[in-house]
């Protein structure tokens, strides 16, 4: 574990923190801390920075009651940056809005960004504003058990791919399989953060079972 330090400030005693979001892995924010900052910080596991425009120390949500909860900091190759992971009460921003990078600069048409939270806003929106044509909104159309039927089906088409030990089908058979969960998951009101919290419940999950002893 690196030791406060060995941490490089820069002229002015500051050094830059990336605030990501610990769940979704999005940028929050760019903000400063110096070494008293990053005491309270570690201190209280709360985002505590310098605010270099009124030259104060300012505690994260002390006002708005937007706190950020830092789950881990790690500094880079250089030792004069920072990467803190947080889970967020509230806005990061204090226009109000969930991240400060709100304001697209490029895009490019050929590569997008992927990522589950965007494709399950996709799924939402083909339930909550049907479009013809949209086999997602067949999906939700048919009910529940055409949706767990599609489940069902690509189940067995991933346990057939990987038997037959075709890794490129498996994947495909997977993404198939995902897509279909996600599917269910609207429909039955589940959300990403229901499935993260379930998961980071269980302290041990590669464990081993002890096979009950045939008597």
């Amino acid at each position: 574990m690196l030791n406060i330090d060995e941490l490089k400030f820069d002229e002015k005693g500051l050094i830059p923190a990336i605030v990501v979001d610990a769940k979704t892995k999005k940028v929050l924010t760019l903000a400063y801390m110096n070494r008293e900052s990053l005491e309270i910080s570690l201190e209280k596991e709360l985002t505590c920075f310098w605010s270099r425009s009124r030259n104060e120390l300012w505690l994260k949500g002390e006002t708005s009651g937007n706190y950020q909860h830092i789950v881990s900091i790690t500094a880079d190759c250089d030792n004069d940056a920072l990467v803190v992971l947080v889970e967020p009460d509230g806005p990061a921003c204090h226009t109000g809005s969930y991240s400060c990078f709100t304001k697209p600069v490029f895009q490019s048409e050929e590569r997008s960004e992927f990522s589950y939270e965007g494709l399950m806003e996709l799924i939402r929106g083909r339930k909550t504003n049907p479009q013809d044509g949209s086999y997602t909104t067949y999906l939700f159309n048919k009910g529940l058990d055409k949706i767990l039927k599609k489940v069902g089906e690509e189940s067995t088409e991933v346990i057939i791919a990987a038997k037959a030990e075709d890794k490129k089908e498996t994947v495909y058979e997977i993404a198939d399989l995902a897509y279909h969960i996600m599917v269910l998951m609207v429909e039955t009101g589940i959300s990403l953060d229901d499935i993260r919290d379930e998961l980071a419940s269980r302290h041990v999950i590669d464990h081993k079972v002890k096979q009950e002893k045939m008597t």
